[in-house]
């Protein structure tokens, strides 16, 4: 029986306290082998230099030479899965975003190592996705993938290819998009709604991420979009052009109907696919109050979210997709949607927001007579 060798792991963090908190974790979990802790750029090129690590665990505020910077001019050339583990200040939240745009795999609150606070459990989640980055997608500057990482740029707002898509301005405003992702998730809708029209759907996001940082992406997507974009707030109407992110937090995002239309109402309840909010409860929503007129896409990331409501959007006639594995940076949840029979077809990335516009008034493809829960899995188109 062969073995698989530990994930070598080497934390980089100004703070002495957690790096030993963090440490610990890490020792205490058989599945790991921790190379060192550094407390500065300096000392992490040292042991990677020494030692390659498999993963990296990265804080953004650190002196001398910050993360972000760190992960742009040495971690990008010879990529290493990194994961970002950050202060939620308003500053940390705005790096880190820049640093998932520049190739972090994930991003995890740090904690404040105050009483109280549930420390343990924040380490357990950092290990978990640690584990998750071993087996990420990753790739150097310039590597000719299928699918090319969006740099986001926020310098101008980009503009689709002329006659992209066949854009009907009503049609699309009695439309609604619903999307989902997680772990590669940044770069993932960077690419997709930067494509989108101004005049798109009603958009509706569910994107895996910690409070305290849903806004700053929001506000980063808005700068470099056509389309509106902004984290969602109790009440918000859906409208055409304008792209609703759920907030990252202690409530999940829904669709429900109101006098003047569709809105989003935001409501506490518990993790759904260990996730809050879930992309599975905002789907299901969507297939129960916009169906049939709905586009359902699930990009890349971790688990299997998302992947059962897709289905309930495709029973009840609205059109339903999922990233490729080839685009995605971890090809998990999407692989469930399609293993599920829950998506009608795999996308690359680059083409998924061409397909999702094309999608918009057209009936979707029967359901195959055979059980589509058991299907072989195919390339993306």
């Amino acid at each position: 029986m062969i073995t698989e060798r530990p994930i070598r792991v080497l934390i980089i963090d100004d703070s002495a306290l957690f790096r030993r908190f963090l440490a610990q974790g890490i020792k205490s979990d058989p599945e790991f082998e921790l190379v060192g802790t550094a407390a500065n750029a300096e000392q992490a090129r040292q042991f990677i230099g020494i030692r390659r690590p498999d993963v990296i665990s990265l804080d953004i505020e650190m002196p001398q030479m910050d993360g972000l910077t760190f992960l742009k001019e040495e971690i990008s050339k010879d990529p290493i899965p990194t994961v970002i583990v950050s202060s939620q200040t308003s500053n940390g939240a705005r790096a880190t975003i820049e640093a998932l745009q520049a190739g972090a795999v994930d991003v995890l609150p740090k904690p404040q190592m105050v009483a109280g606070q549930d420390i343990a459990g924040i380490t357990s989640q950092i290990r978990v996705s640690l584990k998750a980055a071993r087996h990420a997608h990753i790739q150097s500057v310039g590597d000719p993938k299928p699918a090319q990482r969006h740099t986001m740029s926020t310098a101008n707002r980009p503009t689709a290819p002329a006659n992209a898509y066949s854009s009907n301005p009503s049609q699309n405003a009695r439309w609604v998009f619903a999307i989902g992702a997680s772990t590669g998730g940044v770069q993932a809708l960077g690419t997709l709604l930067a494509l989108l029209p101004a005049d798109a759907p009603p958009t509706v996001v569910v994107q895996h991420m910690p409070e305290g940082f849903t806004n700053a992406f929001a506000r980063r997507l808005n700068d470099m979009c056509q389309v509106e974009v902004r984290e969602a707030q109790h009440g918000d109407m859906l409208r055409q052009g304008l792209v609703l992110l759920a907030p990252g937090g202690e409530r999940h995002m829904v669709v429900r109907p109101s006098p003047n239309g569709l809105c989003v109402v935001l409501n506490e309840g518990e993790p759904v696919c260990y996730s809050r909010p879930s992309v599975d409860v905002m789907f299901a929503s969507v297939a129960n109050y916009a169906a049939p007129n709905v586009t359902g896409a699930l990009l890349t990331g971790m688990g299997r979210d998302g992947a059962q409501s897709l289905g309930m959007i495709r029973r009840v006639g609205g059109r339903t997709f999922a990233q490729d594995e080839a685009s995605s940076v971890v090809w998990g949840m999407p692989a469930a949607a399609w293993e599920a029979g829950s998506a009608e077809s795999l996308v690359s990335l680059n083409n998924m927001a061409g397909v999702m516009m094309s999608s918009i008034g057209i009936a979707p493809p029967p359901l195959p007579e055979e059980n589509i829960f058991s299907r072989p899995l195919r390339k993306g188109i």
